[in-house]
Parts: C-alpha cells; structure tokens; sequence
C-alpha cells in the first residue's frame, strides 16, 4: 500500500493510497461534521446541504451534473452521517481529472437557487415520510432519540418536518459557509491516481500551499481530529414498545453502551460481535434462525463514535416470537459474559475478519474511505500490518472482558416496532 499525506496550509487534508495495476479511481471529499455537530434549530441542515448541492453549482445546472456523472461511466453519491458527511465519486482513470472538477465544484460552488430550494425541501419531507414507512429506519430513529436523549446523537440525520421547513437559501448559505471550510475537509483518493496532480488541484482551488508531507507508516497523531465539545453522551437504558397495527413483523433492538472508534479495544469488540451475531454461523443466527426457525433476519452489529459507542442485536419476527427471541438473544450474552468464547469461534472470528478486510482492498471506494476515517477518527493511518498484528493479539480473555464491561443488566435497553397491542416486557427479562 502506497498512501501519500500531504497537508494545506489553509488546514485541509489530501490524502491517497496508489493502486497502480486498477483502471478505475475513486475521489472523495469528507467533512469532519455530521448532524450531532448541527444546532438544534438546524438540525438536518447538513442532510440538506447534501441534497442541495446537486441542484446545480455556479457552472453547472443539475442536468449537466447527471450527464456528465453518466459520461465518467462511473457513480457519484453522497451521505451524511452522525459524525460525518461524504461526496463520493468513481470513475475510470482516464477521466480522474474530470471526476474532481466534477466533485469539487459540486461541493464547494453550489448555487442554491431558492426556487430547486423549494423542490428539494419537499424531496426530503418525502424522505422522512419514508423513513416511517420503513420498520428497520423508522426503529432505529426510535431508538437514537430515546437511547441518547438529551445529546445531539438523538438528531434524526435528516432533520424533522420542522425545521426543514426553514431551511431557506440564506440558512442554507450560511451553513456552507460555516462548515464547508478547509480545516473542516480531508479529501482521499484511491486507485490509478497520482497524489502531487491532485495536490496541485487543489492547492489551485483554494491558493493554499502545501505545508507538510507525511510518510504513509507514520505512528505519530499529526492529524486534526475534530472532537466532540462536552462529555461523552450517557446512554439511557430504557425499554421502548412502539405499536404499529399494521406492520406484520415486530422489529427488535437489543442494545448495550460499547467501545468508542478511538478505544484500543476495539479489536477485541468487533470479535465478540462477530461470533455472537455476524454471519451465519454466529451463536445468535445459529440459536434464533437456524435451530429454531423464529426470525429471517437477525445478528448483531455496533456503531462507534468518536467518544462512546452502542451495540446492538436486531431481529424480525411474528409477534408471538418477540419474548423467546429476546429470551434467546440475553442468554446468549449472558453465555459470553460467564465462559466467554471458544478457540475455534475465536480463530473464525478472525479469519472472517481478515478475510474481509483483505478483499476490502480490492475496492478503490474502501480503501478512499478508510484513508478519510481513520485521518477522522485517529489523526494517522492505521496500517494492514498493524491492523493484522493487533487482531492476531487478541486472546479469549480480552473478548470475554469487553462482555463483562458492557453486557450489564442496569445498562441494557430494548426498542421495539409493530403489532404490540397488549404486549409488555418486564426488566427483569432482560437480566444479564
């Protein structure tokens, strides 16, 4: 792996990983902001700013936007997250210049003309809209708002029916400008690219300098990392039955506080996770699906931000399957918690782990998009073989000790979705 690093003196960060036997590139520009960083007043705005800047920048109207995305033969998009937002675009390499012509006049010279305004605003009302038609989203808003209330986490990423309802072009505007700065900003490419071309580019847009340049196997923290003002949210445990008549399945979160990005056992975390609920061999697909035929749709999953965390067991199910599904998914904690696991689950965590992230490195889009997360989240790039040497460490104790930090019974919290009428789940079914 071949990752340059080179940083602006106006406090952006470009970064790129060489991959010179690819024909295609993928270009990314990332902002250190996401919708717990908004006021509340503006929550969603960065959603909509998202949104806004395909409507057509000062060169560009929407419909050449489209053509000309169709003529790179590749794709273009773009997300908002809790912690971050992201425009993406791949392409092949011939046309990497005019992929970041593209990109970077499309983030950073959008138009926001009141009237597409209007019509976007309506678009992401629909968007809310169907979010409450879709069980597993409309649960997971459920959840954020009552498992971190009182923080920013429990913002619904794309604002609510309120307040984007304001979001006219002079708050719009005045959005881009305030966040949509350079410090703010790490671009990451991957691929056929070559690293001083798009330092050049760059350095043109902004008439910033470069300042430093890095080595790729560079331990030291140089980054800037955004962090998050304040202490770091309390969870709520709580347990939430959300009736919806007419769904046919109930939709079942489990969920405990876990590990931030930063922590350094964060290996031994996504380890247990995969033996207890990623992939079908995992103890919870195995008890729920395989063995008793309860659920279609079950595991375990975590999100980590950059000063806590929250891991989650997930299920659909008939109603009457709720209780013994919850049942099945605390005894299966529990299990973990008093004998931790065995050898062989261990070993195949692992290899499932590598494997996974070995095939990663195939994919021009993954590798951009691990360079900007971990310049985010850890300030340096966290290298193949330190990744590899620090999961090859990690022993059964390490993985049952992450289980009895946090699979605790007073810290536990149950959100469900669905046909509920009657239903009650008692505290004390969910002891651990």
């Amino acid at each position: 792996m071949k990752i340059d690093c080179t940083r602006l003196s106006n406090g952006l960060t470009i970064l790129t990983d060489k991959m010179p036997d690819v024909r295609s590139a993928t270009i990314g520009i990332w902002l250190r902001l996401g919708s717990r960083h908004e006021p509340t007043h503006a929550n969603g705005i960065l959603h909509f700013i998202e949104h806004a800047v395909f409507k057509g920048t000062k060169k560009r109207t929407a419909l050449e936007i489209a053509i000309e995305t169709d003529r790179l033969g590749g794709h273009l998009d773009a997300f908002t997250t809790h912690d971050t937002t992201g425009f993406v675009v791949r392409a092949a390499d011939t046309g990497f210049k005019r992929a970041f012509d593209l990109l970077s006049d499309l983030v950073f010279n959008p138009r926001f003309d009141e009237k597409e305004l209007r019509q976007e605003r309506r678009v992401i009302l629909e968007e809310i809209k169907m979010v409450e038609d879709s069980p597993e989203e409309f649960l997971g808003e459920i959840f954020m708002r009552e498992y971190f209330s009182g923080n920013n986490l429990a913002f619904p990423i794309e604002g609510t029916v309120s307040t984007v309802k304001t979001f006219d072009q002079n708050l719009t505007s005045e959005f881009h400008r305030r966040y949509y700065t350079p410090k703010n900003v790490i671009v990451a490419a991957a691929g056929n690219v070559k690293h001083r071309e798009l330092v050049n580019m760059l350095a043109e847009i902004f008439q910033s300098s470069p300042v430093r340049a890095e080595n790729s196997d560079s331990k030291k923290k140089s980054g800037r990392r955004r962090n998050v003002d304040g202490k770091p949210p309390v969870p709520n445990p709580m347990i939430v039955l959300r009736n919806k008549r007419n769904f046919e399945q109930v939709h079942m979160i489990l969920a405990t506080p876990w590990i931030s990005a930063r922590d350094e056992k964060r290996y031994a975390a996504h380890l247990l996770e995969n033996a207890l609920g990623n992939g079908t061999s995992s103890q919870l697909w195995q008890s729920i699906r395989e063995q008793r035929g309860l659920a279609y749709s079950v595991g375990a999953s975590s999100n980590s931000f950059q000063d806590c965390g929250v891991f989650t067991i997930f299920a659909a199910m008939s109603p009457d399957n709720l209780k013994q599904v919850v049942d099945l998914s605390i005894a299966e904690m529990r299990s973990i918690k008093r004998d931790g696991i065995t050898a062989d689950q261990l070993q195949l965590a692992k290899d499932q782990t590598i494997a996974s992230i070995l095939l990663g490195l195939e994919d021009s889009s993954a590798r951009a998009s691990h360079l900007a997360h971990s310049e985010m989240i850890h300030g340096r790039q966290i290298s193949l073989p330190e990744t590899l040497e620090k999961l090859s460490k990690v022993t059964r104790e390490d993985v049952k000790n992450i289980a009895r930090e946090f699979f605790q019974t007073e810290k536990i919290a149950l959100a469900a979705l669905g046909n509920l009428s009657g239903v009650k789940i008692s505290p004390n079914r969910l002891e651990i």
